[in-house]
């Protein structure tokens, strides 16, 4: 007989409810500045950035000329979501928001654990994992596009068009929800459902806002001239050749804080190179691919917002947000195959909280403290690179004959073909 709690309520549904109304009432405390953490102020970009965005949005024009404005046009939607709230000032309002998105996503996670084959972990992760990153998690608009990403990925086994549609809203919202498409098979009705209406969705809103609003596209061009942030996976070749006389500076650029001076360019450029070859290996496993599994869509988004994240020029706190989602998901499905990278990834978020905002000073000034905190950081997110390449290539791209050579994989396959067909309605 199953435990129940107070009104009837199951112990196993209470227990995350109870932790994540802990957790964020804690973070509400730190945003509102009831609770001092240590650092920067990680609210400045809400109550300055993003109503000085908003005020400009509401003239009916993108605002082009803030070198910060680096985002599609749908990110136009979140920046004015506050102002459903009148009665709220912009920053309390875009707090209470992000809290109603945080408590749907949440739901979203304990009604996919009571589908055969499922359990809680995922509920857990994202528990854990927004409490992790501290109060940025409630200080950006990051977390709106990872509830579309999550809803998008628990979608697409039975409603691809839904999934398309939701993948195509994330996209216009902050690009990176278009890797979720690596996942999906290139062939069959479903999977054909779900590109077209993705094409679709994004393309259409995108020709009305180019149509309506001068800038909507000028995202695409706006982060050619920035550097290397200083929390970077190659920031970290910059801030161990300064203790060795390197003339660079860390300045704020472009909204974040980068080095400026010789070698950047270089950096940048190993960083990109990386991104490619990134892109190639995904490239690489999708051709390769023959076994279907039952969690192939969120194994390979995960892998694949992994991957971009950790190469990238720049790894700003939030980022660690679009993993974690993406990590509870893969960690929702028992057959899930990224477990140890997804607690990696659950890790690295707890050391950027060490390292942003709390020690971001040290960091900044690339001495010893801020060095270990880096280098453990980046070096988590590298390590669960590594492992979700490795298990999402064992499991999908071996050849077929590799299969049927020994009796293990082949049962794995034809399990992982049963639990796609038991996972269609």
């Amino acid at each position: 007989m199953t435990s129940r709690g107070t009104r009837g309520t199951p112990r196993a549904v209470l227990l995350p409810v109870t932790a994540w109304a802990a957790t964020r009432a804690v973070l509400l405390l730190c945003v509102l500045k009831v609770l001092v953490v240590p650092g920067p102020d990680v609210t400045g970009d809400v109550s300055v950035i993003y109503q000085g965005w908003s005020d400009v949005l509401r003239t009916g024009t993108f605002p082009v000329d803030d070198v910060t404005w680096q985002y599609p046009p749908g990110a136009a939607l979140a920046v004015l979501s506050p102002t459903l709230l009148p009665f709220l000032g912009y920053a309390h309002a875009f707090f209470v928001l992000l809290l109603a998105v945080d408590a749907a996503v949440l739901a979203l996670f304990l009604r996919a654990a009571r589908r055969p084959g499922n359990r809680q972990a995922g509920a857990w992760a994202w528990v854990a994992g927004v409490a992790l990153l501290g109060p940025t998690a409630y200080a950006r608009y990051d977390l709106m596009v990872t509830a579309v990403a999550v809803a998008a990925l628990f979608a697409a086994a039975r409603r691809p068009r839904v999934a398309g549609a939701l993948i195509a809203c994330g996209t216009l919202l902050k690009v990176w929800p278009a890797l979720l498409l690596c996942g999906a098979a290139v062939r069959g009705g479903r999977a054909r459902a779900l590109w077209r209406t993705a094409a679709l969705c994004t393309a259409a809103p995108t020709v009305c806002c180019v149509a309506a609003a001068p800038g909507a596209l000028s995202f695409i061009g706006a982060q050619r001239g920035r550097g290397t942030e200083v929390e970077s996976l190659g920031a970290l070749v910059l801030h161990v050749a300064r203790h060795f006389g390197w003339s660079g500076r860390v300045l704020l650029n472009y909204g974040s804080m980068e080095f400026v001076g010789p070698l950047v360019p270089q950096v940048s450029a190993v960083a990109l190179a990386l991104s490619c070859a990134a892109f190639g290996w995904l490239l690489l496993w999708r051709m390769r691919a023959r076994a279907l599994t039952a969690t192939l869509c969120a194994d390979a988004a995960f892998t694949a917002v992994l991957l971009f994240t950790t190469t990238s020029r720049v790894i700003s706190p939030q980022y660690l947000l679009w993993l974690v989602g993406l990590a509870a998901v893969c960690l929702t499905a028992r057959a899930g195959r990224q477990g140890l990278p997804a607690v990696l990834v659950l890790l690295a978020t707890g050391v950027t909280f060490l390292e942003f905002p709390l020690g971001f000073a040290h960091v900044v000034a690339s001495d010893g403290t801020g060095l270990t905190v880096l280098l453990l950081r980046n070096g988590l997110l590298v390590a669960a690179c590594l492992l979700a390449c490795r298990r999402l290539w064992r499991a999908t791209a071996a050849p077929p004959a590799a299969h049927r050579a020994d009796g293990g994989p082949a049962g794995e396959v034809t399990a992982d073909r049963a639990q796609v067909s038991s996972a269609r309605p």
